[in-house]
């Protein structure tokens, strides 16, 4: 197992990391007023958790202005898409309790 334990990626542990990823995962992009009405979570609780996983690469911004509103929307990079599949991969495995 220990192998298999060794694939889940630090980035993913918090549940608010895991949420982002997986609402970008079926979002092609989302602003953050919207991830946060999926999360249920506080302005300052997400943007910390955003930062973390652009920090990683694993997110990507663009910043636009609606009117004279500005207007940040998230996307899950190549990178991204690659290590949280390879996350859920390791998932599947624990869980089915395949050790490589």
């Amino acid at each position: 197992m220990n192998n298999t334990i060794n694939r889940l990626h630090k980035a993913f542990e918090s549940r608010i990391r895991l949420g982002i990823m997986s609402v970008l995962a079926v979002n092609d992009m989302l602003d953050f007023n919207a991830l946060k009405e999926y999360l249920d979570v506080t302005d300052g609780n997400l943007a910390s958790h955003l930062k973390g996983l652009e920090k990683e690469e694993f997110i990507g911004v663009e910043k636009t202005f609606v009117g004279k509103k500005p207007n940040t929307k998230y996307f899950m990079t190549k990178a991204g898409k690659k290590a949280f599949a390879d996350h859920l991969t390791a998932l599947e495995k624990l869980i089915k309790g395949v050790n490589e």
